[in-house]
């Protein structure tokens, strides 16, 4: 491709690169230049125009984006996305239901590496999204890009964007009270993030803190996945909450997250059924680890210790200044 400043009378056929006010209406960027376009320009005396002219290897923006899209996304169905059509070298990939981004990252970066003009932008893996959320959006920065090096990036990234849906429909909510604890405050929160991933809360539980009567109650709670919230925050990987599941005859197979807010979360199972010990930040609707915890276990994806672990880059999610420790202290007023 050849950008650059022509003679209005060697334009015909190329991309005019930026608008052109004739007086009497204007010519839009983008525009391939026809024979009524250089009749229009020389008649409002317009001598030179910048211009994409295209090789015979290029592949105009529009087409260029469409063609990754079908790369990325060849089965939009099964990758539960709606790809838009392209304008002006862009195509959309939307989620079409609530669910979380499955990205192939080392392929999707070795996409961004192919050509600069050929650009690929996402949410963050796992990103949890909504219906008609943008997962990722595909700019072809050129009027045109190379056919070879578009081969390349669709070759690489290819069915490397999905999202995955909620498998589980139902949720059971079990909160254990404390004398002049919080009570139920934080259940409109938690019933909020189960509707937001399409599920059902099948039934909500409120007991005493007590491992004997947690343990009865998450043997017992209906739910394809059991969410737990303590009246007393769960202190040690053997306090109410851990403890109460290995009694139930479940496991635990981590206490704690890098993740803050959302550091005391615990995970395991029940025979089946995901159990999530929720962290007291659950109380208040704002992002924490359980949301990310949450919203891969809702649909399906495996979540270890070790994905726990690896949360922690990045899992500083917000500043709380009235912590017993604020990070960022006041300095102390010196007496004189």
């Amino acid at each position: 491709m050849k950008f650059g400043t022509v003679p209005v009378r060697d334009a015909l056929g190329a991309v005019l690169a930026h608008s052109v006010d004739l007086g009497q209406g204007r010519l839009r960027k983008g525009v391939v230049l026809t024979k009524d376009h250089i009749a229009r320009l020389e008649a409002a005396s317009v001598h030179d125009v910048v211009v994409a002219a295209l090789d015979a290897d290029d592949v105009p923006e529009n087409a260029a984006a469409q063609q990754l899209a079908q790369a990325l996304v060849p089965d939009p169905a099964a990758a539960c996305l709606r790809v838009t059509d392209a304008f002006t070298g862009r195509v959309n990939l939307l989620a079409d239901g609530p669910g979380v981004a499955v990205l192939d990252v080392p392929a999707l970066e070795a996409l961004n590496r192919v050509h600069p003009m050929i650009t690929l932008a996402t949410v963050p893996p796992f990103a949890q999204m909504r219906a008609k959320g943008m997962v990722g959006t595909i700019k072809i920065i050129s009027y045109a890009v190379p056919h070879a090096a578009l081969e390349q990036a669709c070759d690489i990234a290819r069915a490397s964007v999905r999202l995955a849906r909620p498998v589980h429909a139902t949720a059971g909510l079990i909160i254990t009270e404390i004398p002049g604890g919080a009570g139920e405050k934080g259940r409109a929160a938690i019933e909020a993030r189960v509707a937001a991933l399409g599920m059902d809360m099948a039934e909500v539980r409120v007991i005493a803190h007590r491992q004997d009567a947690l343990a009865a109650a998450i043997a017992g709670i209906r739910g394809d996945v059991i969410l737990i919230l303590t009246g007393s925050a769960t202190s040690d990987d053997n306090d109410v909450g851990p403890a109460a599941l290995r009694l139930a005859g479940g496991q635990v197979e981590r206490f704690g997250m890098p993740v803050d807010p959302g550091n005391l979360l615990f995970l395991g199972h029940m025979t089946d059924k995901p159990v999530i010990g929720l962290p007291g930040c659950a109380r208040a609707p704002a992002l924490n680890g359980a949301d990310w915890v949450l919203s891969r276990v809702a649909c399906g994806i495996h979540v270890s210790a070790d994905d726990i672990a690896g949360m922690g880059i990045g899992g500083l999610l917000k500043e709380i200044p009235t912590r017993p420790q604020p990070r960022n202290p006041s300095p102390r007023t010196k007496k004189v």
